[in-house]
């Protein structure tokens, strides 16, 4: 079982998000693959170069998102990006797959060096924009991770996670949710509030701390006024929106907002 901990090597740390500009064959496509690694890669090097700990790249302008199965072209794609991103810094990469393309998320990240992975519906059922996720996908994917022998990649499960209903789970508190998904095996869990860039609840990531042992994450909404209340019980944050131009997550990093964060963390 991997240790997160060892992989980020570092208190308190700040993952920084690649948001991979619309892939090939997705509704908002208008970029050519050279294109979008080149922009990943230069975002990727100002973030490490201004101090970000961890990268984590994603392709979230692929929306609307397909659920579990994201095609050759993503993979593809996303698995050439990914490799330019390691080769470019000296800092851990992650990798997630949107929506739920967990084994595809492992198989990049062990095909291109990759460090860790951000799973959602590890644990438990829920109902995404995408549709129901209604099976858990930790044991298809402990067992995948076994097969192709990556299992020094880490499993980061998201819980309760943001823009999704978890009425089928209404009643299990976020502390059960996170006791599940330490009992299924993930490496460490992460903690959102509702939406992309809406803050993550205090009161919970103080339950969450309370229920296990696994690091825990902070996986949005963390800014400059938030985040030393939020690094009193996380051991990382994972960030987009506010390192953003106008605190957007679709727009291109802002330099001065990544260090007004780095600043606020180091106060």
């Amino acid at each position: 079982m991997p240790d997160f901990r060892k992989i980020i090597n570092k208190d308190k740390s700040l993952i920084g998000m690649v948001h991979l500009q619309a892939l090939p064959g997705t509704a908002k496509s208008e970029k050519t693959p050279e294109q979008i690694i080149d922009i990943a890669v230069d975002e990727a090097m100002k973030l490490a170069e201004l101090g970000f700990d961890a990268i984590l790249v994603e392709n979230m302008h692929d929306t609307p998102y397909l659920l579990r199965e994201v095609g050759p072209e993503i993979i593809a794609a996303m698995t050439v990006a990914t490799a330019a991103v390691v080769d470019a810094v000296d800092v851990p990469v992650g990798i997630q797959v949107l929506a739920g393309a967990n084994k595809a998320a492992l198989a990049i990240a062990h095909a291109t060096g990759a460090n860790f992975i951000r799973a959602e519906g590890f644990a438990f059922a829920s109902i995404a924009d995408e549709g129901i996720m209604d099976v858990a996908d930790a044991g298809p994917l402990l067992r995948e991770r076994r097969r192709i022998d990556a299992d020094d990649i880490a499993i980061l499960a998201d819980i309760q996670k943001k823009h999704s209903s978890h009425a089928l789970t209404a009643d299990l508190s976020i502390g059960d949710h996170a006791r599940g998904a330490d009992f299924m095996g993930a490496d460490g869990v992460i903690v959102t509030g509702n939406h992309t860039g809406h803050s993550v609840d205090v009161s919970q990531l103080r339950e969450v701390r309370g229920a296990t042992e696994l690091p825990i994450l902070a996986g949005s909404g963390v800014n400059q006024k938030n985040i030393k209340d939020i690094f009193e019980f996380c051991d990382a944050a994972i960030v987009g929106s506010s390192i953003k131009q106008g605190g957007k997550w679709s727009n291109l990093i802002d330099a001065k907002q990544c260090r007004e964060l780095l600043n606020a963390k180091n106060s």
